[in-house]
């Protein structure tokens, strides 16, 4: 019996020693050979706050990328090491955990004025950092999903910072997108036979018309609204805990940021929808979407696009893709952004 309690008790101490060393071990981001090659995770004060930037390229002369993440609250550094690589021999990538989001996320820290325009202001500051670390008059602005409401509204702001701006998975007018995925959702459960489905979603007309309500992530992902050639809860998951970017104390602030975020600044951002805010950028825009992109719709995208005024203007539709177009059809996305921002 005391030997049996003694191992317990090591066993015991084991487990925590594990869990305690998974807590605080050190984060960082695999090197990048070449001589003029950047590999860079690491905490900046940005707007009066640290945020955690990731910087990546095998040349530093390379094209500067600045991407915006989506969520909100939900950081896209957990998706590189598997979507990023090509894109790396051609642009050096910028990705950073906003504000209370993922490593951004400080404990303690008041939050109580969290908005999409702080998000903005933060973006902005983080842009001339960029510039001025890298040497670069002007970089390319990326958003994907949410991060295009911050990303366009810091374009409309300041078009002069930025080559091109690029929304992947564009915002646009949120009750019309959201009318489009619960009749997607509608549709598909009416093929499927599932009636009980059926009933359920047409129930929640009224309060997606009124912009109460957002279509149901659940179902959108359970009818292919939102990944089809890819399991983005998995990659994420995956990246999260075998990446070497963020270690366990970094996982319990991802989801203290997540709910947080999401409860404060999705519903202004519905209740301001981006046409209603910018109607014109004074830089090339190209909106990338997926054909079956039901969490922000190509229908409103285009409708927006057409209305918006640019002096240059494109809607790209990737045919096999949902809501992750840059990872679904990552070798087609990869060779477009070569041939139109790296030659």
């Amino acid at each position: 019996m005391k030997k049996v309690r003694r191992i317990l008790l090591y066993l015991g101490l084991a487990i925590i020693l594990l869990v305690g060393i998974g807590l605080i071990f050190p984060t960082w981001t695999p090197a990048i050979k070449g001589e003029n090659s950047i590999s860079e995770l690491k905490q900046v004060e940005i707007n009066g706050i640290g945020h955690e930037l990731m910087i990546r390229g095998q040349d530093k002369n390379n094209p500067v990328v600045i991407f915006v993440h989506g969520g909100p609250g939900v950081p896209e550094i957990p998706y590189v090491t598997k979507y990023q690589d090509e894109l790396e021999k051609h642009f050096t990538i910028v990705h950073y955990d906003e504000r209370a989001t993922g490593k951004s996320y400080h404990f303690g820290e008041d939050y109580s004025n969290l908005t999409s325009d702080l998000l903005v202001k933060d973006l902005l500051v983080l842009t001339d950092y960029i510039s001025d670390r890298l040497d670069k008059k002007k970089v390319i602005l990326m958003g994907h999903s949410f991060g295009t409401y911050i990303a366009t509204l810091a374009a409309h702001q300041a078009p002069e910072k930025y080559e091109a701006y690029i929304g992947i998975g564009q915002m646009a007018d949120t009750v019309e997108s959201e009318l489009d995925a619960l009749n997607y959702m509608i549709d598909q459960a009416k093929s499927s036979g599932n009636t009980t489905d059926v009933q359920h979603l047409q129930g929640l007309t009224d309060k997606i018309q009124s912009g109460e309500q957002l279509a149901p992530r659940d179902y959108l992902r359970k009818y292919g609204g939102a990944a089809r050639l890819i399991d983005e809860a998995t990659d994420i998951r995956d990246g999260f805990l075998f990446g070497p970017e963020y270690n366990l104390l970094d996982i319990i602030r991802f989801y203290r940021g997540l709910f947080y975020s999401q409860d404060t600044l999705l519903k202004p951002a519905m209740d301001n929808p981006l046409p209603t805010l910018v109607t014109k950028l004074d830089l090339p825009v190209y909106f990338i979407m997926g054909k079956y992109d039901y969490m922000t719709t190509a229908n409103s995208a285009n409708n927006y696009l057409e209305k918006l005024e640019a002096p240059h203007k494109e809607l790209i539709q990737y045919d096999q893709s949902a809501h992750y177009p840059q990872f679904e059809e990552k070798d087609k996305f990869s060779q477009w952004m070569i041939d139109t921002f790296a030659q």
